[in-house]
């Protein structure tokens, strides 16, 4: 599987970045620019927040103009912008994602993950996702866009080449303990994340009843870095929304306490083991 618009959510959160140091570097406020390009009042800022779908290459280039940038730099400006356009899949699925979620999951090259009560979304089966979306009051049309939806960001594990993300991912025994659907598809489960824990870039380790209070890590995580010097980037998850943090300090604190987490897990050699005499007991 190939992605067209691979690299375009980070391509465009790089460039609002960008902007925004060119500017301060002139030494203009975001208002100034606006009137000096005859714009509406907040267009530089919402640009800056990335806070736009599509950036469009005239008010790039009018931008670039009025900041005086080099030709090579415009040139590099320009191409990022170019990438940033491409129409993502999920752009197909606006019930579902209501921020950059995905485009964000798809462009990482590493991307770390906890969840207490559930399998990661990169992980499930289809009949997993399908119990799961079924305990809500969604309609069914809802659902069946949900399944297709969570089926494409699996994707990401098995497209070829140097764009295959090095996946992390901390499961916990009580996500696997649930009774959803029949024993037969909680089986197959088992069995594909046994599977899925024996490909080369993808890590998985099990939190375990046996070993006391859960450490680091208690609620939701998704942390993605980035190729280059693209800064990482986490996701946090409750019932009713997914927040994006970015600082720094903060998404440090949240790659230490995930490491704490992964210290305190079965190491993925032992939670194969684990997971593949699990799907046993279920034959």
């Amino acid at each position: 599987m190939s992605d067209d618009a691979y690299g375009a959510t980070v391509a465009k959160r790089r460039l609002s970045r960008r902007l925004t140091e060119l500017r301060v570097a002139r030494g203009y406020t975001a208002n100034h620019v606006c009137d000096m390009l005859n714009w509406g009042r907040g267009k530089v800022g919402r640009f800056e927040a990335n806070q736009w779908r599509r950036p469009e290459m005239s008010d790039i280039r009018d931008l670039l103009r009025i900041y005086g940038v080099d030709v090579a730099e415009q040139e590099e400006l320009e191409e990022l912008a170019m990438k940033a356009r491409v129409r993502p899949w999920w752009r197909d699925f606006p019930e579902i994602f209501d921020n950059e979620f995905p485009g964000f999951e798809g462009d990482a090259v590493r991307i770390r993950v906890f969840m207490p009560l559930v399998l990661p979304g990169l992980l499930q089966t289809e009949d997993y996702v399908d119990a799961l979306v079924r305990t809500g009051a969604r309609s069914p049309a809802w659902r069946r866009r949900a399944v297709e939806s969570r089926l494409r960001r699996q994707e990401i594990l098995s497209r070829p080449g140097a764009t295959l993300p090095k996946l992390k991912a901390v499961i916990t025994e009580a996500s696997l303990m649930y009774r959803w659907g029949s024993r037969a598809e909680r089986r197959d489960q088992l069995a594909h994340l046994a599977e899925l824990s024996l490909l080369p870039h993808v890590q998985l380790y099990l939190q375990r009843f046996a070993d006391g209070p859960p450490q680091g890590v208690f609620s939701t995580v998704n942390i993605f870095d980035f190729a280059s010097d693209e800064p990482g980037l986490v996701y946090t998850e409750t019932d009713y929304m997914i927040q994006e943090v970015s600082h720094t300090d903060e998404v440090n604190s949240y790659v230490e306490a995930f490491d704490r987490t992964v210290d305190a897990a079965l190491e993925p050699a032992d939670t194969t083991i684990y997971l593949k005499q699990f799907a046993e007991r279920l034959e």
